[in-house]
């Protein structure tokens, strides 16, 4: 068994260098989004490392036993010179290390190299490269985690009962984005919002946008937040804010105890819920006998408040409360999830627009790119390697967040200004995305994003369009030279000018005319 103070020495050396291993992540330029996910969960690797590093030193530091044992152990007051117990040790240490000599005790400086690794090293084959495990918590529709794959609960929302019309995937989305505003799916009637159906559904929703926030998002402490929005929820619930669900849990207990009022008949032991049938059953032989036979003992009837004791009806209700309980709980927490996603769905939903302006070889050809593993340049051998290897390890300071030249490195802060890049052009024709600088902007006119809303519009994307980003303005730039060419036709003419032989000028309408009459 190692020293108690060993151990916490180790532990103490552990968590220092997590510490800077995890510095050196936080410092790495990530030029893409998938390395920055990759990075974001090695960061969690490390912050989880550290965790269970600090809870091992807590617990031992609670252990005041063992501790004072072992200081005890080792200081020897009586006897200032004896040094026996350390030979002791420094013998067990020697037969240790005499029986395992291959043993060396790298284990940790392992486990940090593989997580402050940056790819494929020199050397290693392809074939033999180790896939990438964030990759595999996404789907493919999912894309790295750049969008959310919703089909399913879309399917499962379209099977809800009395929604009305039935949306379609972007109108669904669309829907989910109206969270920001209020409640997710307040555009349900209460019936629907009631069902068990319902409940199933929203929970399914729930718990797929809570994993995709962890994989997404490993550095945010999404369950501090749902714990948060949970206490939110208990305090507006206990206050009745949440008006819509206590509504229809009064309703629901109103029509609960309904049905279990009636008629009580202390002879028979019977409950009816009519006044006929009660008044038809006294003539009975049963009632008569039974009456009789009340008389003569003495008990008490069973339940003289008209509510029968074998049938426990009182705690439907209760139920049927923890059940709209639920479901207003996680509508609440699948509200608070949509507003941190709402510009994943944005994403989303422009993505989903792009596809479907593409051809099927369009499509075919954009799934063979992904599927392609992006390849890495091989460094030549010798000293230029090593020096090419060097300078991608260096850390680019760019705390003004430059864009990133043709080297690899920030462009020069006076290029960046005069281009414009800090400028922002909004289009609204391009569903409000933002180019940043002049040249970005100009370009984006010719390309499939601008073309695809003007046809969605039902307008030619001609230079006439150039510079036009508002719809209004298309639209009556549109009418406007429809006018305009009704005009020019006519112009043409009247205004174009013809000379006879004779040299007499008529315009091209009077020429015409003199030359059908035979006069020219």
């Amino acid at each position: 068994m190692d020293s108690i103070i060993e151990l916490q020495r180790q532990n103490h050396e552990e968590i220092e260098r997590f510490e800077r291993a995890l510095y050196t992540l936080l410092s790495r330029s990530q030029p893409t989004y998938e390395s920055k996910l990759l990075n974001e969960h090695k960061a969690s690797q490390v912050l989880d490392r550290i965790s269970s590093r600090a809870n091992a030193l807590n617990n031992l530091y609670a252990d005041g036993d063992a501790r004072k044992a072992e200081i005890e152990l080792l200081s020897a007051p009586q006897q200032q010179n004896d040094l026996s117990e350390f030979y002791s040790r420094l013998v067990k240490i020697q037969e240790h290390h005499s029986k395992y000599p291959d043993a060396t005790p790298g284990g940790f400086d392992l486990e940090l190299a593989a997580l402050l690794e940056e790819g494929n090293q020199d050397g290693i084959d392809e074939e033999y490269e180790e896939e990438d495990a964030v990759a595999l918590l996404f789907s493919g529709e999912e894309a790295y985690g750049k969008y959310v794959d919703l089909y399913a609960n879309h399917t499962a929302y379209n099977n809800l009962k009395n929604i009305g019309k039935r949306l379609g995937y972007l109108q669904y989305l669309d829907v989910l984005l109206l969270a920001q505003n209020g409640s997710v799916h307040r555009e349900l009637p209460k019936e629907t919002r009631l069902t068990k159906d319902y409940e199933s559904y929203i929970n399914t929703l729930h718990t797929y946008l809570l994993s995709f926030t962890k994989r997404t998002q490993p550095l945010v402490d999404v369950e501090k937040t749902q714990r948060e929005a949970e206490a939110e929820f208990d305090s507006k619930w206990e206050a009745g804010e949440i008006t819509g669900w206590e509504e229809s849990n009064t309703k629901t207990q109103a029509a609960t105890n309904g049905t279990n009022a009636g008629i009580w008949c202390s002879a028979c032991h019977k409950n009816y819920s009519k006044q006929t049938v009660y008044d038809a059953h006294l003539t009975s032989k049963k009632h008569l006998k039974a009456t009789a036979k009340q008389a003569t003992s003495d008990a008490p009837p069973s339940n003289p408040n008209g509510v029968p004791s074998a049938a426990p009806h009182p705690a439907h209700p209760s139920s049927a409360k923890s059940r709209l309980r639920v479901s207003a709980l996680l509508t609440h927490l699948t509200t608070s999830l949509l507003a941190s996603l709402a510009p994943t769905i944005n994403e989303t939903k422009s993505n989903v627009e792009r596809r479907f302006s593409l051809t099927a070889r369009e499509r075919e050809q954009e799934l063979m790119e992904q599927s392609k593993p992006a390849t890495q340049p091989s460094n030549a051998s010798g000293q230029a390697g090593q020096g090419d290897e060097e300078e991608e390890e260096e850390r680019i300071y760019n705390p003004l967040k430059l864009p990133l030249g043709w080297d690899g490195k920030p462009i020069p802060y006076w290029l960046y200004k005069l281009h414009g890049l800090g400028v922002e052009y909004r289009c609204e024709i391009c569903s409000d995305h933002v180019y940043m600088g002049r040249k970005n902007f100009d370009r984006h006119f010719q390309e499939s994003r601008h073309a695809f809303g003007m046809r969605a519009l039902g307008l030619p994307n001609t230079k006439h369009f150039h510079e036009i980003t508002r719809i209004e303005d298309a639209l009556s730039l549109a009418e406007k030279l429809k006018q305009e060419g009704r005009h020019e036709i006519f112009e043409q003419e009247t205004m174009e000018e013809l000379e006879d032989d004779e040299g007499n000028v008529y315009n091209r309408k009077t020429y015409e005319d003199l030359k059908k009459q035979g006069l020219i």
